[in-house]
């Protein structure tokens, strides 16, 4: 119940009054960032990208460039201090003593900014939750009496941050409670209610699109079997993927200087990057690419390329992270369940003749993947549909995203921000 230490009804009124009006700045900000940061980096980064694909040598030098833009940037401006991505919201929303400081608003915008651009095989999702989540503790910092919602306030933004970014005001929400926090009260729904409104009314007046494009029909019921074993695929990719990126911070935490993080990382991606150009920045022009054409002409090359993309961006990824790159898994979560559904929906047809719709196992296996490495299924189901404006596969990714998380936990129980929450406890 929203109550102050007063409990006469009108200072609860005033307080009330005065949470919505915090809650309403807090949204529009959050969204405003969003979006800001959303197309700002989708238009730079189509002309970064174009030109490294016209000249190759741009493959070498953007990443070692952007990295070192970063390193700089928060070496004379941030206070030398590193993101810690979502593990940040995390310590903040747990104990008491940690904040946000104000300065991680544009140390993540601009760092989310130049890692995507520059090639950085991740995404400004990350970047976006942690700014927004700043700008929802401006507020308790600066008003004592808001302290006791601190939590509420962070999710407020962050939930307005994500409704921006992939047009589903449900999976602001649902990350906000899946990810973030477990704590639910009014207030929570107050705030985070106020955000989603906040954030849909933006997205009309700027007439945002569906981030893809793509023309589902329908699915089909014998193809249930077939959705199960992409659910153990995607559960078993994101075990992959979460074991990587620890797997690369294990290792470059005991390199002794970040310019020797920055070479070896740089050196990786750029080599990354100039076998498959597909694994440059966030990676959604090439899923554009695959549903404008998700029956190719099926080659051994074909396999090898689509192989190597699956295994290469969870390296490529961590490359950048651990480098000093900004930005997290999800992404690379929806890039990966893309590709891996439609190498599974191929062998199916080519060798087994089931006659699945490849489009519907890419749309089934970004939700998949995602759920698996947030531990999020139903974050992921409603943000892959917010992602595409259709729910015509809503049953099948539901399904998917649960089997995904489940065998993944099953493997290994942890994700990336959690196992970093496991080590900040101890």
């Amino acid at each position: 119940m929203i109550h102050q230490a007063k409990n006469t009804p009108n200072s609860s009124f005033i307080f009330t009054k005065k949470l919505v009006i915090a809650s309403v700045l807090v949204s529009f900000l959050s969204a405003f960032l969003g979006l800001a940061l959303k197309h700002i980096t989708e238009h730079y980064e189509a002309i970064f990208f174009l030109r490294a694909e016209n000249n190759w040598i741009f493959f070498l030098v953007f990443p070692i460039f952007g990295l070192s833009l970063i390193y700089f940037l928060r070496y004379y401006l941030f206070k030398k201090k590193s993101n810690q991505g979502i593990t940040e919201i995390f310590a903040c929303t747990q104990f008491r003593s940690k904040t946000l400081p104000i300065y991680k608003i544009p140390s993540h915008f601009l760092n989310g900014l130049i890692t995507v651009v520059f090639g950085g095989s991740t995404g400004i999702e990350v970047s976006t939750v942690v700014a927004t989540a700043a700008i929802g503790n401006v507020v308790p910092e600066k008003e004592t009496i808001f302290k006791k919602y601190k939590t509420e306030l962070i999710c407020t933004g962050i939930t307005a941050g994500i409704t921006v970014l992939f047009g589903s005001p449900i999976a602001g929400i649902l990350f906000s409670i899946e990810v973030i926090t477990k704590k639910l009260n009014k207030t929570f729904f107050l705030t985070n209610g106020i955000a989603i409104i906040i954030a849909s009314a933006l997205l009309l007046f700027f007439d945002e699109k569906a981030l893809f494009t793509v023309a589902l029909t329908t699915w089909h019921y014998h193809a249930i079997p077939y959705f199960i074993l992409l659910g153990i695929l995607a559960g078993v990719n994101s075990v992959y993927l979460t074991k990587t990126v620890l797997f690369f911070k294990s290792k470059f935490s005991k390199l002794k200087t970040q310019f020797h993080k920055i070479i070896i990382g740089s050196i990786i991606l750029s080599i990354g990057l100039l076998v498959l150009p597909q694994l440059y920045g966030d990676g959604y022009h090439a899923i554009k690419e695959i549903f404008a054409n998700s029956t190719p002409v099926i080659t051994l090359a074909w396999f090898a390329t689509l192989i190597g993309i699956i295994l290469l961006k969870p390296i490529l990824t961590s490359a950048t992270l651990v480098a000093g790159g900004d930005g997290g898994v999800f992404a690379p979560s929806l890039f990966i369940g893309a590709f891996l559904g439609l190498f599974v929906a191929t062998i199916l047809n080519t060798y087994f003749h089931t006659n699945v719709i490849p489009i519907n196992f890419m749309i089934i296996g970004m939700a998949a993947v995602l759920s698996a490495s947030i531990q999020a299924p139903f974050t992921a189901l409603f943000l892959v549909c917010g992602m595409i404006n259709d729910y015509t596969l809503f049953f099948p990714i539901l399904m998917v995203s649960l089997i995904a998380k489940y065998t993944s936990k099953m493997i290994f129980p942890y994700t990336v921000y959690n196992y970093s929450l496991v080590n900040l406890k101890s």
